[in-house]
C-alpha cells in the first residue's frame, strides 16, 4: 500500500476510535442524567446496544476500545458506591464481568460476520464479472468473428477469381465487405464507448449541432430503408442545440438501430423531435412487437439481451446510448405495449440558439 493510502487509513481508524468513544461517553451521560428514571440494568443494556452498533459500522479494535470504556463508564457511574470504580458486593462484580464479557464477545462476533459477509460480497462480484466477461466473450465470438470472416472470404473469392469474376457479383462481394466492416467498427466502437463510460474518462465536446441533419445522417448510414420504413418529418422551426454532436450521433444510431433489429421486417419506425427553451425531446417508436414488461426495466443494462432475440449483438447499445444521455445530463425512457411496440424518448436540457432561424428569414 502507498503511504497515501496508509496515510488515509490510518486517519479512519482514528476517526473510528473518536467516534466510538465519544458515542458512549455521551450515552453515559444522558443515562446518568437520567439516573431518578433508569437503572444500571437498563443502562448496560443501552450501552451493549451502542457497541452493537458500532461493531455493524466500525472495525474491531475501535469497538473493543469502545466496550471496555463502556464497562468502565456502566462500574464508577451506574453500580454503587457512586462515582467510584470499587465494586463492593459479588452480584455487582457479576454484572459488570459478564457486561465486559458480552460487550467484547459481540465485538468480536459482529466484527466476524462483517468480514464473512464482506468475503461473500466479493466472491459474487467476482462471479459476476466473470459472468460478465463470458457474456461478453460470447457476444464477440460472434459479433468479431462473423463479419472477419465475411470479410476474409469475399477478399478470398475476389483474389481467387479477380480475372473471370462479373461486375455484379464482384460488387456484391464488396457491398458485403463494406456491410461487415460497418459490423466489425460498430463493435469495436461500443466497446470503446463502454469503456470510456466504465473509467470516467468520457468528455463532452459541447458545439452548436442542428439536430435536423443529425437525424437525416443516421439515417442514412443505417442503410435500412430496404427492411424497415423509417419515417421523419422535421421541424424546420427546431433551433440550434449546443450538444456533443458525436456523442448523440451515436445514441440515435444505437437505439434506431435496436428498433430495427427487434422489429419484423417492414416495421415502421417514426423519429420525431420536440423542444422548448431549454430541452430537447427525441421520440423513436417502432410499430413491433414490444418488450414484455417483466423486461422493460432491464434493456439498458450491459450485455442484456431480451429472450428469444436470436442470435447477434452484444446488448451494449443501449446501455452506451443511456449513458452518453445522462452525460449530457438528460434522461431516457422507455414505453412498450405487447403487439403495439415500444417508444424510446430522449430528454436532454441544452442551450438553444435560433441564429440558423434568423439567418434563414433574411
Amino acid at each position: 500500500m502507498n503511504p497515501q493510502g496508509m496515510s488515509a487509513k490510518k486517519t479512519n481508524k482514528m476517526r473510528q476510535f473518536l467516534i466510538g468513544m465519544t458515542s458512549v461517553t455521551l450515552l453515559s451521560v444522558a443515562c446518568y442524567a437520567l439516573g431518578d428514571l433508569i437503572d444500571y440494568r437498563a443502562v448496560a443494556l443501552l450501552l451493549l446496544v451502542a457497541v452493537s452498533i458500532l461493531a455493524v459500522l466500525f472495525d474491531i479494535l475501535p469497538v473493543l476500545a469502545a466496550a471496555l470504556l463502556s464497562a468502565i463508564l456502566l462500574n464508577i457511574f451506574f453500580i454503587e458506591p457512586i462515582p467510584h470504580y470499587k465494586i463492593t458486593d459479588t452480584e455487582s462484580v457479576l454484572l459488570f464481568l459478564v457486561y465486559l464479557f458480552i460487550a467484547s464477545v459481540n465485538a468480536v462476533l459482529t466484527n466476524r460476520l462483517r468480514n464473512q459477509e464482506k468475503k461473500i460480497r466479493d466472491r459474487e462480484e467476482k462471479e459476476n464479472t466473470i459472468k460478465l466477461y463470458n457474456t461478453l466473450l460470447n457476444s464477440l465470438s460472434h459479433e468479431l468473428k462473423t463479419p472477419i470472416a465475411t470479410i476474409i472470404g469475399s477478399i478470398d473469392t475476389l483474389k481467387e477469381t479477380d480475372n473471370t469474376i462479373q461486375s455484379v457479383q464482384r460488387m456484391e462481394l464488396l457491398s458485403e465487405m463494406e456491410i461487415a466492416s460497418t459490423r466489425l467498427n460498430n463493435q469495436v466502437e461500443n466497446l470503446l464507448n463502454m469503456s470510456r463510460l466504465e473509467t470516467g474518462t468520457l468528455k463532452l465536446k459541447r458545439d452548436w449541432c442542428d439536430v435536423n441533419e443529425l437525424v437525416f445522417l443516421v439515417i442514412h448510414k443505417l442503410h435500412a430503408t430496404d427492411t424497415h420504413e423509417l419515417i421523419f418529418d422535421p421541424d424546420e422551426t427546431l433551433p440550434l442545440f449546443k450538444l456533443d454532436s458525436g456523442l448523440m450521433e451515436t445514441v440515435l444510431n444505437n437505439i434506431i438501430h435496436n428498433a430495427i433489429r427487434y422489429t419484423p421486417q417492414h416495421s415502421t419506425i417514426h423519429i420525431t423531435t420536440a423542444y422548448d427553451e431549454t430541452h430537447l425531446w427525441i421520440s423513436i417508436r417502432d410499430n413491433g412487437n414490444g418488450i414484455p414488461e417483466p423486461e422493460i426495466s432491464r434493456v439498458f443494462e450491459k450485455f442484456y439481451r431480451l429472450p428469444n432475440s436470436g442470435t447477434g449483438g452484444s446488448g451494449l447499445g443501449l446501455s452506451i446510448a443511456k449513458g452518453f444521455v445522462e452525460a449530457h445530463g438528460g434522461t431516457v425512457q422507455v414505453m412498450s405495449y405487447l403487439n403495439k411496440g415500444t417508444t424510446f424518448t430522449v430528454m436532454i436540457p441544452a442551450e438553444t440558439s435560433y441564429l440558423k432561424s434568423e439567418k434563414d428569414d433574411e
